[in-house]
């Protein structure tokens, strides 16, 4: 059974303006204090007043990032640390493809689907380590990928993680040098809300998996095609990429079959049936997986990979021309795995003179990277080629 989840529409919601946050600004000189967590206090400040005024509601949408930054003159990526500060906080909610919302910690109203994010159980996780490997004040983490590792979690997520910690002042980053540093432990005073089972919901890409699993057991059998991405997030009250992801790892756990075109996604074991054994037909070619990626996807992964690796939030990246020669690529390739990223919420495109295609968040580094296949119609000639 599905949740009647609220799905807001875009369109349907007010949009602050950003001239509502004009007037008294948060100093950000001469403080101990991160940027990110003055101006999340402020904004908690601002909202809270403007709730209670009636000058906005719950549910309205706050001004872009791009405004705060330019109001604040500071990096899109602050502001980013300050809002994921006040969501934290219970005063706003981010939606993806739809913005970040306004939210009354005094209310309980139907809830937007978002559960349990990574970073939420990178910080809990990373509490938990504190504890159990009874470290003092003043005790030195181990590197941030050591630490991810402890807590398996990709190293992007476990940085983020740290950061909150540090603007909470759990944490606090001491440096040894301009290039190097090192977290250590500034206060225990702190309780680890993820022991109550609240906190320690699944991600919502876990809580779609299973509701995906029990969507096939109660309406599918094997051999029948899955809806469409679209069709799915509509169902599930999610976005597109949530649908995506969940749907991968069912692929991976080899309930579904994912081919080309027409064919679809397909239903290839009963979730819950532990009498299976693979099918001839879906053995004969490579991974399911593999094949279904074309050439832009494959493009898609390898500049997510280059996100990760070598940017920041706020960062600008190369043009298509210049991504297209360094990959040896069409610029049409290139251009459809920008937009799909952009989709996916990792980059935004700006015009003008100061435009270009910026990153808004960044993608997890462990994702897989996919071969090269046989399908291509290349690798058969070849193939042919050597067998005469």
């Amino acid at each position: 059974m599905i949740k009647d989840y609220i799905m807001p529409q875009k369109s349907e919601l007010n949009r602050i303006s950003i001239s509502s946050f004009d007037g008294e600004l948060p100093d950000l000189k001469n403080t101990s204090e991160t940027k990110a967590v003055l101006i999340g206090k402020w904004l908690i400040l601002r909202i809270k007043n403007a709730l209670k005024s009636g000058e906005i509601h719950e549910n309205d949408l706050l001004p872009l990032k791009s405004e705060f930054a330019y109001l604040l003159g500071v990096s899109v990526g602050t502001i980013q640390h300050a809002l994921r500060y006040i969501e934290d906080l219970g005063y706003a909610k981010s939606k993806q493809c739809i913005g970040t919302l306004v939210k009354n910690p005094k209310n309980s109203l139907n809830p937007i689907r978002k559960l349990t994010s990574k970073r939420e159980m990178a910080i809990y996780n990373i509490k938990k380590y504190i504890i159990d490997k009874k470290l003092k004040i003043g005790s030195k983490l181990p590197s941030s990928r050591i630490i991810a590792s402890a807590i398996t979690s990709s190293p992007n997520t476990a940085g983020l993680a740290l950061e909150f910690l540090a603007m909470e002042g759990i944490l606090k980053r001491e440096y040894k040098n301009s290039n190097d540093s090192v977290w250590m432990v500034k206060s225990l005073d702190f309780n680890n809300e993820a022991d109550n089972n609240e906190y320690i919901n699944k991600t919502l890409v876990k809580k779609v998996e299973e509701d995906l699993k029990n969507y096939i057991s109660d309406n599918l059998t094997v051999g029948d095609k899955m809806p469409a991405h679209d069709e799915l997030a509509s169902t599930f009250k999610v976005s597109i990429k949530t649908i995506h992801d969940a749907l991968k790892s069912l692929i991976d756990e080899g309930i579904l079959l994912a081919r080309r075109g027409r064919y679809g996604t397909t239903v290839i074991k009963m979730p819950y049936d532990r009498n299976y054994q693979v099918k001839k037909e879906t053995s004969i070619f490579a991974p399911a997986q593999d094949t279904a990626f074309y050439y832009y996807e494959k493009t898609q992964n390898h500049i997510k990979k280059l996100i990760s690796q070598n940017y920041e939030i706020g960062s600008k990246l190369p043009s298509i021309a210049e991504f297209s020669k360094q990959l040896d690529l069409s610029p049409n390739t290139v251009r459809k795995a920008f937009h799909n990223l952009s989709r996916e919420g990792y980059i935004v495109f700006s015009r003008g003179r100061y435009g270009g295609t910026f990153v808004v968040d960044i993608p997890d580094s462990d994702e897989q990277s996919f071969k090269w296949l046989a399908v291509n119609s290349k690798c058969y000639a070849r193939s042919d080629a050597e067998q005469s």
